[in-house]
């Protein structure tokens, strides 16, 4: 939420992508539920999946959505193996498919 709250405040556009259309309420902490709905609602474009549920499949279904409009990836990720569909798990394709994925210290190498 950090990143596309600073997109935002660079004048940038924001374009959600839920993997399903209980996301919010299955995935989304307590505490961050004021901001994911702010953030929402500033984004230019939302797309909801049709998947019924959120799940690793949605969320793999949601991150090939976002690699096929992205031109850059920005990611935080461990770079460890995580859940499927998960961050670690799109990182992947998108060096696979050649996108540039850009690579910073990571945890503890600064």
């Amino acid at each position: 939420m950090l990143f596309a709250a600073a997109v935002l405040a660079a004048g940038g556009r924001l374009v959600a992508v839920l993997p399903s259309a209980d996301a919010r309420e299955r995935m989304v902490a307590p505490h961050y539920a004021a901001e994911f709905d702010r953030l929402r609602a500033a984004a230019s474009e939302v797309r909801t999946l049709p998947c019924r549920r959120a799940s690793a499949h949605a969320y793999g279904a949601a991150g090939r959505l976002l690699l096929c409009r992205a031109d850059l990836l920005v990611a935080v990720c461990s770079g460890r193996p995580g859940r499927p569909g998960g961050t670690a798990d799109t990182v992947a394709a998108a060096r696979a498919a050649g996108l540039p994925v850009p690579s910073g210290p990571g945890p503890g190498r600064r």
